[in-house]
Order: structure tokens, then sequence, then C-alpha cells
């Protein structure tokens, strides 16, 4: 108190104001500050406490119970109905949650028997081994039959070589006998070849490119259907393309006294071979 007051001047006496030392002087017009420079100016403009502070009631302001700083949800939690002023069993009750429907609630699973489980496990797993074997067994059969069928030679069924015709008697003079095309391939003829007559097997095919001839029994002769190619009645060539004559097969009177005709020799009248007697039946 002593150091506060100058010497001289009386204790009592108020100080003068401010205001008169500078009343005088025009006010200062205002500017405008910015909301963050006029905070800052508060705050240097706040009073602070200078006065004489004891080692009391600094410990006292320490121990407050309201200190700043972060707290602790439990802390939190404490406050919350001091800061409300609700007690905590006050809050609004949330209501309870509608009752379902039985058709929205879950069916309960029914029990199935263990005994009738283990039955549809073994019945599935027998099923299963079942198919596995049936295929393995398949296959193993399959891959046997192609083997087998491998180590044969492929052999085309062909009618035998030699075939017996009839007898002699049964083919009348200038008769052609077409019973034979379709299964042997051979015309059987009775007719005249060099002033001679004769009892012999022609062969089906055309001899410019292997079609097969029909006999035309009003024109009497052999017309090849694919190339205009014509053979008389005893086989030689006479019209379109066919470069030679009809062959022979060989033929001969059997012990039992029918024709027996054999498909494994031919004879060609170019080379001079109808004149062979294996290649006709002298009538």
């Amino acid at each position: 108190m002593a150091r506060a007051q100058k010497a001289g001047d009386d204790p009592g006496a108020e100080p003068a104001p401010a205001v008169a030392a500078t009343a005088g002087k025009a006010a200062p017009v205002a500017k405008k500050e910015s909301p963050k420079t006029a905070a800052k100016a508060a705050v240097e403009e706040a009073p602070v406490d200078t006065g004489p502070k004891d080692t009391a009631s600094i410990l006292t302001a320490a121990r407050k119970e309201s200190k700043p700083g972060p707290m602790t949800k439990a802390e939190a939690a404490a406050k919350a109905p001091a800061k409300t002023g609700k007690p905590a069993e006050a809050r609004r009750p949330v209501p309870p949650m509608p009752v379902k429907p039985d058709y929205a609630k879950p069916k309960p699973k029914p029990a199935v028997d263990q005994d009738r489980r283990s039955v549809l496990v073994g019945m599935a797993l027998g099923s299963s081994l079942a198919l596995g074997f049936t295929f393995m067994t398949t296959t193993f059969t399959l891959w046997t039959l192609g083997v087998a069928r491998f180590m044969f030679p492929n052999i085309l069924t062909e009618p035998p070589s030699k075939f017996k015709v009839g007898f002699p008697s049964n083919f009348a003079p200038g008769q052609v006998d077409t019973r034979f095309v379709a299964q042997f391939g051979v015309w059987v003829v009775n007719y005249e070849y060099n002033g001679k007559g004769e009892i012999y097997a022609l062969r089906t095919v055309c001899t410019h490119l292997g079609c097969t001839p029909n006999w035309l029994e009003g024109e009497q002769k052999f017309k090849c259907p694919c190339h205009g190619s014509g053979f008389y009645k005893d086989g030689i060539n006479f019209e379109g393309p066919a470069p030679r004559p009809l062959e022979r097969y060989a033929i001969r009177v059997s012990d039992d006294g029918q024709l027996e005709i054999d498909k494994s020799k031919l004879f060609l009248e170019e080379k001079g071979e109808w004149s062979d007697p294996s290649s006709f039946v002298a009538v």
C-alpha cells in the first residue's frame, strides 16, 4: 500500500478520471475492424488481476471441480444430467418392438431320425458308387470291343467266284438271260460267234468307264446309259466311246451237267482269247 501511493499525495483523494486529461482533444474516428482483430483487442483490454495472491488461493483455484480440458466418457455421462437438469431415470423410454405374427416366425426344423439319416446317406453313396462302376464297366467293354474289331481284317462279303446257272437246255438259241445280272453281274447268252453256236457269259461292265449297260430286247443290243456305247449280242462294240468289246467269264459244263461260271478268269476278244474253249460251251 505504501509503494502504491506516491509521497505527498492525499490518500483519501480519488484519482482524476482519464477523460479529463483528454477533454480538450477530439475523439478519434472508430475504424472498422475484423472479428478476429476485435476478439484480440478484447482479450488485450480485459482487466488483469494484478492483486496479491497467496498459496491457499492458488491451491483452491487448482482444486476446483470444473477444470478445463478433455474429460472421460464416465465424467461426461455423470455431468449430462446436471446440464440438462433432468435425472437419468426421467428420460423417455424406448417403445417395445411389436410382436411378430405367426407366419413371420421361423419354423422349427423337423427332427430327423438318426437311423433315417444314415439310410439316406447310405443310399446316396451307394447310388454314386453304382453309377461310377457302371460307367467304368461300359467304358471297358467298349474298349475291348474296339480292340477286338481292330484285330480282325476288313472283309467284304462277295458272291462266290464260281456258281451254277442251270442246264444248257434252259437257254434257247438267240436268248440273252438277265436273271444273274443283279446278283452276279453276268449275262448268259446263247448266240453265234464266227458262225458257230456258243453259250458264253458276258461281264456286265462297259469297257469305256465301267458303267453297267442295259440289254434292249427290242433293239437286240447292249446299250450303256452313261455315254451311249453300244454292243452287239455277241459283245462286239459298234457305237459310242467304248474302245473294245465286252469281256467274257470262263464257263464249262460241270459234273452234274449244269453250266458253271468262273468269274476269276476273264477272256478279252482283242487278244484273241475268245477262241479259248474255256470261254464258251459249244452247242
